[in-house]
């Protein structure tokens, strides 16, 4: 939504109908010219005005929520301070890096904390033109060879700093590619390889399998592979044991140190269960037995693909977490360690332990619901509503605009 020469995504449909309903509703007034002007029989002046308000009145509405999107919406801020309104995206990872190789500049004389989150490699791909075809796989391929630059930039950083031995680096992603993302024939959503599914499908395979690699030399042994599950919950109790911190008490924290794991003290990921959730529904449950190596996965809830027999909702573009999505009584269970594809679901037929394996994992899934709270949801209706005093807004509202982003962009590109 934020490009400038591409339709806005944001509810599509939605505003196609809406637009067919305001001309359906701005022809109404000129309808009711059409006796006045045959001489059939007058229509009164009041009459065609209050259609023509009317139509106007909706068009205004709801052109306010979308006709503005880009403007409004697409802010690029620095602590409080707008910076770029609508942002230029060609000129965002820029920004990122240039504010990035600062911060380290500004603090390395002490311990920091740096967390940079990519706009690579989600679409829409934006791709600097030095990087457009370079890769061989296409418009995705130059977008991760760029964020590849990106990464050894901030390495170089740290190296030329000699801060490379203090500093543990963690690459990693929040989820699997998204299937759905295409242009044309164009995969556009990254591909998961051999793992089901894909981003904001719950629980299968291909939406939560994330890369994740570790960088402290002096500490951590160079081309070593760890294959436990382990969670990007991990990150807070992880950081919190490197720098010293204590973790907050009468609370249950999801995540594990990984320290113990990183460094080889410990041959185990700590966590028996890992729950899988899509929105607010609990899809799926991960049971890693601790007597052997078997990682048990149980399905809840699936998505429902579409069309029928595909890999993932194309037919409406992203799938639902709830209503309109597959209930499974008895659950689906897979071994992942032996299958990590998904791709034979197991039963009492052909799996001995099948009724023991989904009542355990069916116990931890109550115990987990029991430890959490309520809280309001952050996405009710109230809460997005658009409000025009809390919109931020540089220049003359609701024309905003401005670009005071030459200011922090200097020559290191």
């Amino acid at each position: 939504d934020c490009q400038a020469f591409h339709t806005p995504e944001l509810h599509r449909r939605l505003r196609v109908r809406l637009w067919v309903s305001t001309a359906v509703l701005a022809l109404i007034p000129l309808l009711l010219l059409v006796p006045t002007c045959a001489r059939w029989f007058p229509v009164p002046w009041p009459v065609v005005l209050a259609f023509a308000l009317l139509a106007l009145l909706f068009f205004a509405c709801w052109f306010s929520s979308y006709g503005f999107t880009r403007r409004w919406n697409c802010v690029l801020m620095r602590n409080h301070e707008i910076l770029q309104q609508p942002v230029r995206l060609e000129r965002l990872a820029s920004l990122m890096l240039k504010e990035a190789l600062a911060f380290i500049d500004r603090y390395k004389r002490g311990p920091f904390l740096l967390f940079i989150s990519f706009l690579h490699v989600h679409t829409p791909l934006i791709t600097r033109e030095k990087f457009v075809g370079h890769s061989k796989f296409g418009l995705y391929g130059d977008n991760v060879e760029e964020m590849d630059w990106m990464v050894g930039k901030v390495l170089e950083a740290l190296d030329r700093e000699r801060l490379a031995n203090h500093t543990l680096v963690y690459f990693t992603s929040d989820n699997g590619g998204r299937l759905e993302a295409q242009d044309g024939s164009r995969q556009l959503g990254g591909w998961n390889g051999r793992y089901k599914g894909g981003r904001g499908m719950g629980g299968w395979e291909g939406g939560i399998r994330v890369p994740g690699i570790f960088r402290w030399p002096t500490v951590l042994e160079a081309g070593k592979v760890i294959d436990e599950p382990t969670s990007l919950m991990d990150i807070f109790p992880t950081l919190s044991y490197i720098g010293g911190g204590i973790l907050p008490p009468g609370r249950v924290i999801d995540g594990r140190n990984l320290m113990p794991l990183l460094e080889g003290r410990a041959s185990r990921s700590e966590h028996e269960f890992l729950f899988h959730y899509c929105g607010a529904s609990l899809h799926t449950a991960r049971w890693y037995q601790k007597d052997c190596a078997t990682v048990w996965k149980v399905h809840f809830v699936t998505p429902k693909f579409s069309p029928e027999g595909a890999g993932a909702c194309y037919g409406s573009g992203v799938c639902p977490c709830s209503g309109d999505v597959t209930f499974h009584d008895p659950p689906l269970l897979f071994d992942i360690s032996r299958d990590p594809s998904e791709s034979r679901p197991l039963s009492p037929d052909n799996e001995a332990s099948f009724d023991s394996v989904v009542k355990t994992v069916e116990a931890a899934v109550r115990r987990h619901r029991g430890t959490l709270t309520p809280v309001p949801q952050q996405l009710s209706t109230f809460n997005t509503l658009w409000k025009p005093w809390l919109q931020p807004c540089c220049g003359t509202f609701p024309f905003c605009g401005c670009d005071r982003a030459d200011d922090i962009v200097s020559a290191a590109w």
